[in-house]
């Protein structure tokens, strides 16, 4: 294990240092053996006991240097100077066995000074979605935090009512986020916003170091990341469901699963949490969110001294990037091998055409990859002869595009109604469910005889309409 704790070594108001406050009857319920041994713990014990004691917060690994990271957001378009972490700690950060760096965060560790009355602690529920959905993320090649661990604390935690408590174990190439530069903005600290934003750029984008404007490179590398990112999102029709500039990591990895989902029949308007009763982050509005936080950035950096025009110029990109990632995306879960003109109106009639008639958006697209070597059918209407049409442009044969659009549209994802009957087994103490449905969704491309069932969207009595946050 190679504990290199950078960020630990910036000036203190960048953090509080605080001891995770451990927890009383720990029980490890999943550990990513994986994902341990990229970061180079082989050197753990694999005793599932020592394991809940070190990643509850009982025991500290050699090396960490606990802290709560600082940082302000807007939440719901409303700017709070102060949030940081009130439920997490950064163990430290942990040199890969590829070199690369990774921060351990545990979630749901205790208070900290940033916890705002809270009681800094997880309900299980949210950890094990956590857990199960950032590791579908990663399967289906999305930039995503991940989990390595998680652990039933062996005491209750109040929300609505009294629930079992957890901490997760988060990995993540940081935890820097939009939010971490308004912290400083606000304070009109200059010398601490240059320093983060130096650190970010060694740490994250150290090609743009030699660059005349180095700054406005910076954020237009955030930019890109953040237009790939989102058009993600949106093509395996996931809703992050909480967009707020402290859960926009700079690294372009998404970050932050609290009232997130995958959307059952399409609705360009889906809107999953509880908490955003306007839709503000619904799934057709994400683009315009991650633009809307990236212009808050902007703002931050634009106090180191470059002209307001240069980043002007980098957030008009974002939409042309966006789009662009988006079509084709969209394209290439289509069967397309390039992009023609003409495709963009090829893709919004395929999209009308799952709403209009409330169609499930997975399973649609596999259905429809299905129907490529079958000879002309009519299951989606007219678009289906536009698309024939269409592929009949290239050269790829009807098993080549059947194949090709299988490895980009997943068949398993981690929808809301399994997640909570996971979620309710693992309440009661069963894990069987939980490690059942975590094998399936590491294989989400692939058909899996004997698993037909978690491909398939909720009965009736089964919907999930709303998602929570978790605090």
């Amino acid at each position: 294990m190679r504990f290199d704790n950078t960020y630990a070594n910036l000036p203190e108001d960048f953090y509080a240092r605080v001891q995770p406050a451990g927890a009383p009857d720990p029980v490890l319920l999943a550990w990513n053996h994986e994902l341990a041994e990229q970061l180079g713990l082989i050197g753990l014990p694999e005793d599932a006991t020592k394991l809940a004691e070190l990643f509850s917060g009982n025991e500290m690994l050699p090396g960490t240097e606990p802290i709560a990271l600082a940082y302000a957001g807007h939440q719901f378009g409303n700017f709070v100077p102060q949030l940081g972490d009130g439920r997490a700690l950064l163990l430290g950060e942990l040199l890969g066995a590829d070199g690369k760096r990774f921060d351990v965060q545990l979630k749901g560790s205790g208070q900290t000074p940033f916890s705002r009355r809270g009681d800094g602690r997880a309900a299980l529920g949210p950890v094990i979605r956590e857990y199960l959905v950032s590791e579908a993320m990663y399967r289906m090649r999305v930039p995503t935090t991940r989990a390595l661990a998680a652990v039933r604390t062996g005491e209750w935690v109040v929300r609505d009512g009294r629930l079992p408590g957890g901490v997760l174990t988060r990995v993540a190439s940081s935890h820097i986020r939009v939010g971490t530069f308004e912290y400083f903005a606000a304070r009109r600290d200059a010398d601490a916003l240059r320093l983060l934003t130096e650190y970010s750029i060694q740490r994250h984008y150290p090609e743009v170091t030699d660059n005349a404007q180095p700054i406005v490179a910076f954020f237009s590398k955030v930019v890109e990341a953040q237009a790939k990112l989102v058009a993600h999102w949106m093509d395996l029709g996931f809703i992050h469901g909480v967009m707020n500039t402290d859960n926009c990591a700079i690294s372009g990895e998404t970050i932050d699963y609290g009232p997130c989902a995958f959307m059952d029949e399409f609705d360009y308007y889906k809107v999953f949490s509880s908490i955003d009763q306007f839709g503000r982050y619904a799934y057709g509005r994400q683009g315009q969110i991650a633009h809307w936080n990236l212009a808050r950035l902007a703002e931050c950096l634009m106090l180191l001294g470059d002209s307001q025009s240069m980043f002007e110029q980098e957030l008009e990109r974002f939409q042309i990037l966006f789009e662009e990632r988006f079509i084709e995306r969209m394209a290439h879960k289509l069967g397309l091998e390039k992009i023609e003109q003409g495709d963009d109106k090829l893709i919004s009639a395929w999209l009308q055409h799952l709403q209009d008639n409330e169609l499930d958006y997975t399973l649609s697209f596999r259905r429809l990859a299905d129907l490529a070597d079958m000879g002309d059918t009519s299951v989606f209407g007219e678009f289906e002869q536009r698309w024939r049409h269409r592929l009949r442009q290239q050269d790829a044969s009807p098993a080549k595009v059947r194949e090709a659009m299988n490895t980009v549209n997943p068949l398993f994802i981690p929808r809301n109604h399994q997640i909570e009957r996971v979620i309710d087994a693992a309440i009661g103490g069963d894990m069987s469910p939980f490690e059942e449905l975590r094998q399936v969704l590491s294989e989400p491309f692939q058909e899996q005889p004997g698993y037909e069932d978690y491909a398939l969207p909720p009965q009736p009595a089964e919907r999930v309409t709303e998602t929570f946050c978790g605090t």
